[in-house]
């Protein structure tokens, strides 16, 4: 690969432009003129400005041009007819008007737009954006910590937007809402805005944009994680920042046509740094629909090249690429020998050409997943993806709970849990320093950010200090099965491994050691469950019953939302939360066990002081079958096995689940100690 350059290569800034639609002569303005025989002027590559019959966006929209018309204040148009594609009407619909380019080098531009049309009338845009969602006051991750704070601005008939442009035009774009009402511009105004020097006192900047593989996760998501949620704790915090604008259901045309790029150029400073991986959702089959996702491999390859890096330079900043990981195929038998899952379109091939042509930093996170899914093998890689059974989180999706297991059916191997986030980012950051040592400047300059001991880790390839929360005995086979919950809770120092750094998932689970993990997570006193002081040493099902209850009702006064609010709940496009990636089909997902209380088998089993307690447990949905579930199913089973000793890797699900129903829902959930 050509090595990258550390230095941004910023475009010259132009003069500010005018265009005056109107019949009155503006000084200092271009006055776009009205010619009674041709009509108005088209696209003139030497004149640098006029009206064109395609847009620039992916895919082209058609607009009009021989329907304008001047009526002495501006250029008018009037549509007697749109276009929608049926059940996909907010997706792919045309109501075509017109559009005006202008001539203009990549940078960023205030723009000025006066209109001759009401704005209950009228829709202006620029470049292909979706001008709907660049008007609220919105927040571009989960937990509503990073606002949008580059936003359309209307006053009357007048529109404004601060634009990075990596084209080498601007198109204008001016579009009816209703049938036979006219709708035109009068003025155009383009003012150059200079790339942004670093205040003294403001760190530089790590931007990471991507989609729901990098995403920042709520916990009310718990256990999905994506790597950008994580990859700042690799960092020094006091060489450098590390901002995570990626969200789920994202692609190249998408975080580009709400605006989220756009912010982000707008947010940073010169020198900042940009890394980029999209591609799950490029895949979508609605590359021709005006706001879809997805991208034919030109279209995905024209994104890149003509969109995002000459903006990204434009403003100063420096742009990594980082391919899309493999997505884990949830089926794979115990001999899987795991392959690159984009074999239909493959983007990941086209970021490394552009890389290699264009000299940008390239960081091949596909072809690394896949060698590392093939070394970790298929028990341990499946359990680190979301592959969810019956009572391992309260925590939701878009067709409602997790808590009965996977409403999708399936073992989702897209998305995976924080312990799959964190080897994503230990390799992402490996690589940056093996590019940085074979030659990459921007790469070694990345690298350096670094918290020392992090390189240390990379350079004796062992990460021990770094996440010593990862067990010698959960990494492979059966006893990875619960790894994630067995590594979140050594994180937050509830559990503990042994002297040897063993953790020991088969074994027993104490029932004082259960009492004090589940005491410090719940934030309940433990005198509140001083009863147990006479239980077995070793936990059974139907003591953990007793002391999950009570401590359930020594932390709440009412139900907490995981139970009530997102019980059943489907998400839907439009509303908060929705990640359209995430939608299989299965509406209104239960959080209550789908076996009720009288339906149990052996619930006769249950010792007379316990009963009470199980039942109550049980209807809470604090403690479910074991026998008979299964990852990727939505499904309960109808035994409680009330005696059955529990074992520290069943203790640990447990644990997690209740640590978890304990949170606030839309708390971003990257908890390395108890709050």
């Amino acid at each position: 690969m050509q090595a990258a350059s550390v230095s941004p290569g910023i475009t010259a800034a132009s003069a500010e432009m005018r265009f005056n639609f109107s019949h009155q002569t503006q000084p200092g303005a271009t006055n776009v003129n009205w010619n009674d025989g041709t009509g108005a002027p088209l696209f003139d590559a030497k004149a640098g400005y006029g009206f064109i019959e395609q847009t620039g966006a992916f895919p082209a929209r058609v607009v009009h041009t021989a329907q304008i018309r001047s009526d002495g204040n501006g250029f008018v148009i009037s549509e007697p007819a749109f276009e929608a594609e049926k059940g996909f009407e907010k997706d792919n619909y045309n109501n075509f008007g017109m559009a005006f380019r202008i001539k203009a080098a990549p940078g960023a531009y205030a723009i000025r737009v006066r209109t001759t049309s009401n704005a209950s009338d009228t829709t202006v845009s620029v470049s292909g954006m979706q001008a709907s969602r660049l008007i609220p006051s919105t927040f571009w991750d989960a937990a509503g910590l990073l606002p949008n704070l580059t936003r359309i601005a209307t006053n009357g008939k007048d529109w404004s937007y601060r634009y990075v442009n990596g084209q080498q035009f601007i198109d204008i774009e001016i579009e009816p809402k209703k049938l036979n009402t006219p709708v035109g511009v009068e003025e155009i105004i383009i003012t150059p805005i200079p790339a942004q020097v670093r205040p003294a006192n403001v760190l530089p900047t790590i931007y990471t944009l991507g989609d729901s593989t990098m995403k920042s996760y709520t916990f009310d998501e718990a256990p999905m994680s994506g790597w950008g949620q994580v990859f700042d704790q690799l960092f020094d915090q006091e060489k450098v920042r590390v901002v995570n604008y990626a969200q789920g259901g994202r692609s190249f045309r998408s975080a580009y046509s709400e605006g989220r790029f756009n912010d982000l150029l707008m947010s940073g400073y010169i020198g900042d740094i940009v890394l980029i991986q999209f591609g799950h959702n490029d895949e979508s089959q609605d590359e021709m629909r005006r706001l879809g996702r997805g991208a034919t491999e030109a279209m995905y390859e024209a994104m890149i090249r003509d969109v995002y890096l000459p903006a990204i330079r434009a403003r100063g900043m420096l742009p990594v690429l980082v391919t899309p990981m493999s997505r884990v195929n949830g089926a794979a038998k115990p001999d899987y020998i795991y392959v690159n899952s984009f074999n239909k379109r493959r983007f990941p091939d086209l970021m490394k050409k552009i890389g290699a042509e264009l000299g940008i930093t390239v960081v091949d996170l596909n072809s690394l997943s896949v060698e590392y899914f093939n070394q970790n093998g298929v028990a341990a890689t499946t359990a680190m993806v979301m592959s969810l059974e019956a009572g391992e989180t309260p925590g939701k999706t878009n067709d409602g709970s997790y808590a009965n297991g996977h409403p999708a059916q399936k073992i989702d191997g897209t998305h995976f849990k924080e312990s799959m986030a964190k080897q994503y980012a230990r390799i992402v950051a490996t690589e940056l320093v093996h590019l940085g040592k074979s030659g990459d400047p921007l790469a070694a300059h990345i690298a350096a950010s670094l918290r020392g001991d992090v390189q240390s880790a990379i350079a004796a390839n062992d990460w021990s200090t770094i996440y010593p929360e990862i067990a010698k005995d959960i990494v492979s086979g059966e006893n990875a099965y619960y790894r994630n919950q067995i590594e979140k809770l050594l994180q937050l120092g509830v559990l503990h491994k042994d002297a040897q750094g063993y953790f020991n998932p088969a074994a027993t689970m104490q029932t004082s050691e259960f009492i004090t993990a589940l005491c410090t997570l719940m934030q309940v006193q433990r005198a509140t469950l001083t009863q147990y002081a006479d239980a077995p040493l070793t936990l059974t099902r139907e003591v953990m019953s007793g002391i999950l209850v009570d401590a359930y009702h020594a932390r709440f006064t009412s139900k907490p939302k995981y139970m009530t609010a997102y019980n059943g709940k489907t998400l839907v496009p439009g509303m908060s939360g929705y990640d359209p990636n995430l939608d299989s089909g299965a509406k209104g997902a239960m959080y209550y066990p789908l076996v009720s209380w009288n339906q149990l088998t052996d619930a006769v089993d249950v010792s007379p002081a316990y009963l009470d307690k199980f039942k109550d447990a049980y209807e809470l949905g604090l403690i479910r079958s074991e026998a008979g579930i299964a990852r990727g199913r939505m499904i309960n089973g109808k035994e409680l096995q009330p005696k059955l000793l529990v074992s520290r890797a069943k203790a640990a699900k447990a644990l997690y689940f209740m640590w978890v129903l304990a949170q606030p829902p839309q708390r971003e959930n990257d908890s390395q100690a108890l709050q």
